[in-house]
């Protein structure tokens, strides 16, 4: 409580969101990709946004290969840079989506959603199980 009637108090409005302004996902994608590539010139970079769903699509490619220096060990670099991204839409208000195109293998990374669900084999089948007088598979102890 202010006595002096003279001094304004302070007009906060927490109520209106201030419009958020779209990441460059072109120039953070470039950032997290290049380190990986021996040749970064071959990046190529494409956003689409889609104001009205509130998502991006980030479409990347690259020398096939530098394909396993981008993916990593298990996929963990290509899922880091994967989750930045999102945090990045995140803050913005949107979600995002990172393809990944130019690969020289057909694989998952550059086919549409329908075309790998035709590509697919069917699941296995079912093993018989077998009872306990089968051989039983010899373990021996790591080494350290």
């Amino acid at each position: 409580m202010f006595l002096n009637r003279s001094v304004q108090q302070p007009h906060h409005n927490f109520g209106t969101k201030l419009p958020t302004a779209s990441p460059n996902y072109v120039d953070l994608v470039r950032f997290l990709v290049q380190p990986f590539l021996e040749s970064p010139e071959t990046l190529s970079v494409d956003c689409e946004i889609s104001q009205a769903l509130n998502r991006v699509w980030v479409r990347i490619a690259f020398e096939s290969t530098d394909k396993g220096k981008v993916f990593g060990r298990g996929g963990r670099n290509i899922q880091a840079i994967r989750t930045v991204i999102a945090a990045a839409a995140a803050a913005a208000g949107q979600s995002a989506y990172l393809d990944i195109y130019g690969s020289t293998t057909p694989g998952r990374e550059g086919m549409s959603f329908d075309e790998d669900t035709e590509e697919r084999s069917p699941p296995p089948t079912r093993r018989e199980v077998r009872g306990n007088d089968g051989p039983k598979p010899i373990v021996k102890p790591r080494l350290r």
